[in-house]
């Protein structure tokens, strides 16, 4: 978008008219005087003569002054357009995202080897699951912060909360069940997520805890954690995963799966925990039903993106500049709209 920044300097543009009607007017050269007032200076035997010389016309006198008063016209209306500052305005939109402070906690008990549930027609294990689902979950919290925290005989933290979900979601293929042991610390992963977003900007901590069982482990009751939780302003998501079998195949110490009976989830704590915090409690027994939850979870904990344009000016006075320099060298070359040509000097002389 072009504009002036000083529109109203285009009013220089009527000072050569101003100056015109209201100057004092002088008589120009070949206009008649009144006979009172007449000085003359010059005495000629032959002084009408002599005047008339003078004031004789060359041909393309008219054309020249003509084309001299065009060019004073062009380097004023140059000058003024300088004086106008032009410039074009470039529209820049600044992005700014009100995002969240995803903590996302994984159960790595022995259970989640369990293989009830299936992709293609094939079964794989629950951790198989949550790693795909809660990776595509991740990559689409663009303008979040997002950690990962693993519990098992104990709860550790493999991610602080960074913007780097590429980071983090390939930190997330790597979890394997058993690696932080076989337990489940409920309890402890909701106090180390809370001790990590109470840092944080308040309405902005959110805990994602995903279990397949029960706390069988750790120092901090779960339902006592969900109270610190809600009184830091930690919202608590937490996701049940595993199907309603009550005999599943589950990896041994030795790599070997055995069919053994499912101990279930704890769903009366979870939701509890849930409901204490503001949070929600879903309940995943298949992959969809894994993919629906954290669908409605991004809905629910949505990033707000505000766009803000600035117009970024980039001055054209250079432009106006240029053309005046163009007509002043115009002038230089034909003075009063004739051109300059060199003297010839007498060769007698």
């Amino acid at each position: 978008m072009f504009e002036f920044y000083w529109p109203w300097m285009g009013m220089l543009l009527l000072a050569p008219l101003l100056v015109h009607m209201l100057w004092p007017r002088f008589h120009r050269p070949g206009e008649e005087q009144p006979l009172e007032g007449r000085r003359t200076t010059l005495l000629h035997p032959a002084i009408q003569r002599l005047e008339k010389s003078f004031h004789g016309k060359r041909p393309g006198t008219a054309i020249a002054s003509r084309l001299h008063a065009i060019l004073l016209g062009l380097l004023w209306v140059t000058l003024t357009l300088a004086a106008m500052r032009p410039q074009w305005l470039e529209p820049f939109t600044e992005t700014k995202t009100e995002g969240y402070d995803l903590m996302l906690a994984v159960d790595t008990s022995r259970s989640m080897t369990a293989r009830d549930f299936s992709r293609d027609a094939r079964p794989v294990s629950r951790m198989q699951v949550v790693r795909g689902v809660m990776g595509r979950f991740i990559e689409k919290r663009a303008g979040d912060r997002v950690g990962l925290i693993v519990f098992g005989n104990q709860a550790f933290v493999l991610s602080p909360l960074t913007f780097d979900l590429r980071a983090v979601r390939g930190i997330l293929d790597d979890v394997d069940p058993g690696m932080a042991g076989n337990a489940t610390a409920m309890g402890d992963a909701i106090g180390l997520a809370v001790k990590k977003l109470r840092e944080r900007p308040e309405g902005s901590r959110v805990l994602l805890l995903i279990t397949d069982g029960e706390s069988t482990a750790g120092l901090i009751p779960p339902l006592k954690a969900a109270r610190l939780a809600a009184r830091e302003g930690v919202r608590i998501y937490a996701i049940g995963v595993g199907s309603n079998k009550q005999e599943v195949m589950v990896r041994g110490v030795d790599g070997q799966y055995r069919s053994e009976t499912d101990i279930g989830l704890d769903e009366a704590t979870l939701k509890q925990l849930s409901e204490l915090t503001g949070g929600a409690y879903f309940r995943a027994t298949n992959t969809r039903a894994l993919e629906e939850i954290s669908q409605r979870i991004s809905t629910l904990e949505k990033s707000e993106a505000k766009s803000h344009t600035v117009l970024i000016p980039r001055p054209l006075y250079r432009w106006p500049l240029g053309a005046t320099l163009l007509v002043l060298l115009a002038l230089g070359l034909f003075p009063e709209g004739r051109i300059r040509l060199p003297e010839r000097r007498d060769a007698n002389a």
